[in-house]
């Protein structure tokens, strides 16, 4: 459906004893590729805060293929593969500057309304904007 591409570059207190980046890094990196990917659609997350969404995370799921290292960049490939429900799917792969596959991902979030808390469809314009693709 929709896709991003953003480049990452590791730094030094990401990794840990053994020189790879450490596996809880990946969360911080998926994050940066989803907020990338919505900020191409012309949509932030506090534009979204500010019109009364908050969008928790629910599900993270992540398969290692191959490690980082220090200064090496990566290439986070964010995915919207699905028509948004209340649910938004992003799916991820990570590669290294040659190009080979370090890992694979997913992380669902749910659209919540900020002053009910409860779960709810998603905004119009963010709809808009996907669809206008």
């Amino acid at each position: 459906m929709y896709s991003n591409t953003h480049k990452i570059r590791v730094r030094y207190g990401e990794t840990d004893k053994m020189g790879f980046v450490y596996y809880g890094v990946y969360a911080q990196y998926y994050e940066v590729g989803r907020v990338e990917l919505l900020r191409s659609l012309g949509l932030s997350y506090k534009s979204l805060e500010d019109i009364g969404y908050e969008l928790p995370v629910i599900d993270f799921q992540i398969k290692y293929k191959k490690p980082a290292f220090y200064d090496d960049e990566i290439t986070v490939v964010t995915l919207l593969s699905e028509n948004p429900s209340s649910k938004l799917i992003f799916n991820y792969e990570c590669f290294n500057a040659n190009k080979e596959l370090l890992n694979i991902g997913s992380v669902t979030l749910i659209f919540v309304n900020s002053k009910t808390k409860k779960v709810c469809s998603p905004p119009k314009i963010f709809l808009k904007k996907l669809n206008s693709l």
